[in-house]
């Protein structure tokens, strides 16, 4: 059984997807931390993306593994654990970036899909439904305001302890809300066959109980 859940920056994608695959029993795949893996690597190496040959040598200079320790992922650059490295902004701007290139994506393609095809999962991102897992049982387009986006941002950064700035986040969001549309390879759109939740107004309860609902009606039609 495989759940494709795709969406914008900040829509509680990760969140909700963890959740879900605790209690469904499902393994948690997090696509976007595996592109942001690649994006630290090129930050950290000061790598030209936009040269074509620089790019590809780069790549074939990095090694992605992932492991599982009490249901949770942890993203390994280089044998390295880069779990917590992966998640500021600037990495998450490099990834909404380089994901848009072929050779990025091909590079992780293969890795994804043969972990759907050995084990129930649930993988979010922005193209899952649409072209990593085009035959996922359930695909759902998770989203919400920009605004709605942008607190839930900056409220996750103040309980790091640090001291954000909401319109910068906002105007982040909207820069790789445009970037993750416009891209010219698999752009961030909602699959034909997927299930539109809007969670501008919804708790993570309640996100969590609609696609266990989801889940379950599914498998009662198999």
């Amino acid at each position: 059984m495989n759940i494709a859940i795709d969406g914008p920056a900040g829509a509680g994608k990760s969140t909700i997807a963890r959740l879900v695959a605790k209690k469904l029993d499902y393994i948690y795949v997090d696509t976007g931390a595996l592109y942001r893996a690649i994006a630290l690597y090129f930050i950290d190496n000061e790598t030209d993306v936009e040269n074509d040959e620089k790019l590809r040598e780069a790549l074939d200079d990095i090694m992605i593994n992932i492991k599982y320790e009490h249901g949770m992922q942890h993203v390994f650059l280089n044998l390295v654990d880069v779990s917590a490295e992966i998640r500021n902004e600037k990495v998450g701007n490099m990834a909404s970036k380089t994901s848009a290139y072929q050779p990025v994506r091909e590079k992780l393609l293969d890795i994804q899909r043969n972990i759907a095809a050995e084990n129930d999962v649930i993988m979010d991102g922005r193209d899952i439904g649409t072209n990593i897992l085009p035959n996922a049982e359930l695909k759902i387009y998770l989203t919400a305001s920009v605004d709605v986006r942008a607190k839930r941002r900056f409220d996750e950064l103040r309980e790091r302890g640090e001291t954000p700035d909401i319109e910068v986040i906002k105007k982040d969001i909207e820069q790789r809300d445009y970037q993750d549309m416009n891209r010219k390879i698999a752009p961030l759109k909602q699959a034909e066959d997927a299930v539109l939740l809007d969670t501008s107004d919804m708790s993570i309860e309640e996100v969590v109980d609609k696609i266990l609902e989801l889940e379950n009606e599914v498998k009662n039609k198999q």
